[in-house]
């Protein structure tokens, strides 16, 4: 076809007198076609093609408003349409989010790479405001990452306690099947006292019980983010993939997504690293992890206070446990110890221990603990005319023995 210039430079010629044929050797247009277009009092507009509707129309107005919602991950986007029905590739919708996407600026980093089983880096994030128990309260993210792997595991709480932390890492550990020989941790006071030039002084609580499942503890250096660049980016992908998804607006719902999203996303996608997913890589660094998740939970509970009943009993998670009956009416102070035991102590003496009750059992009892009552004619204990002894409530001694045969059972 002949563009609008070519229709003016061929009446141009043919008014100063040249020949079609002359024209035709000149412009290499067809003779016909200059014939045409001499006989023609306007020049040609050009025809605009009907374009074909692509794969990816039926789609924008969804897409419009997750842009508008700020999401432009296209790896959420593309996961989202799929689901709708969309057929076609990455790449078209890439073209189409590109204008809308910040294009960041990017710094060359030494990257430190593991061996498998060797480390795991760990952090905390916040991320808002969720819904825990009928109020909005303040939600943090709590995440391991496998060093070798790339392997995640993430956990929403609502504060970033020590005795939360220890919770966490026992259920990461029990997400991996396994420990690395040692864990990377930010300057966070819940894991690091001091970092100076003497050296790391770590939270001895801490280190007692990572000690307890085989893990070394190292802390990065201070304002070097990089140190613990897997983290970081984690927490970069989480924030930008998963919080761009439509979630749950509850705490529990929040866990129960992010799971699901570990399992089928996260662990599933192929690192630009590695070029493989953590999900096959894990495949052989589970190997190389210890076994120190199939330990017994390690205890993170902090010392508790409680009051001796009558009854000569303390309460510790609905079951009852004896202590001698001079105690009745005191304050004692509880605490769990690594074998599952309970101790109970006062004036900072211990005064008491039994193993955890299980099962249907709600009484854990020593009969010592009652010797110096004396017993009336009714089988009732009673106190000795003792002026510094509590009164102690009257309960038949065969109920005891009652509680001591069903503890030997």
């Amino acid at each position: 076809m002949i563009r609008s210039e070519g229709f003016f430079m061929i009446r141009e010629l043919r008014s100063k007198g040249w020949t079609i044929k002359a024209i035709s050797d000149e412009t290499g247009y067809d003779p016909k076609t200059i014939r045409k277009y001499l006989k023609m009092e306007n020049a040609p507009t050009k025809v605009k093609r009907k374009k074909r509707k692509g794969k990816l129309e039926p789609y924008k107005d969804y897409i419009n408003e997750r842009i508008k919602e700020g999401t432009t991950n296209c790896e959420v986007l593309f996961d989202e349409i799929q689901k709708l029905g969309y057929e076609g590739k990455m790449t078209i919708l890439r073209e189409y989010v590109k204008p809308y996407r910040l294009q960041p600026k990017k710094q060359a980093t030494v990257r430190f790479e593991t061996p498998p089983g060797r480390q795991g880096q760990m952090d905390w994030s916040d991320v808002g405001t969720y819904e825990v128990d009928g109020e909005m309260r303040m939600v943090y993210a709590f995440s391991i990452i496998l060093g070798y792997s790339r392997m995640r595991y993430i956990e929403f709480t609502t504060d970033m306690t020590l005795e939360t932390l220890m919770k966490c890492h026992m259920n990461a550990f029990a997400f991996f099947n396994g420990v690395p020989q040692q864990i990377l941790y930010d300057n966070m006071k819940t894991a690091v006292i001091s970092h100076n030039p003497n050296g790391i002084k770590f939270n001895q609580k801490f280190e007692d019980f990572l000690a307890y499942y085989g893990i070394t503890p190292k802390a990065c250096k201070p304002r070097r983010a990089q140190t613990k660049g897997k983290i970081e980016r984690s927490f970069g992908y989480m924030k930008q993939n998963f919080f761009k998804r439509r979630i749950g607006k509850t705490l529990e719902q929040l866990n129960r997504d992010v799971l699901e999203w570990l399992q089928n996303t996260a662990n599933k996608k192929k690192n630009d690293t590695t070029k493989e997913s953590p999900e096959k890589r894990f495949e052989v660094e589970q190997g190389f992890l210890a076994p120190g998740h199939l330990k017994p939970h390690y205890p993170v509970h902090r010392w508790e206070t409680r009051q001796v009943s009558k009854d000569c009993f303390v309460s510790y998670q609905g079951r009852q446990y004896s202590v001698p009956f001079r105690f009745v009416g005191q304050h004692v102070r509880i605490r769990i110890t690594l074998d599952h035991h309970l101790e109970v102590y006062a004036n900072g003496e211990q005064i008491a221990q039994h193993p955890i009750a299980s099962g249907n059992l709600k009484y854990q009892l020593n009969l010592e603990h009652y010797k110096g009552l004396e017993t009336t004619q009714k089988g009732l204990p009673t106190r000795r005319l003792q002026p510094d002894i509590p009164e102690v409530e009257r309960r038949s001694l065969q109920v005891y023995e009652q509680f001591e045969r069903s503890d030997h059972e």
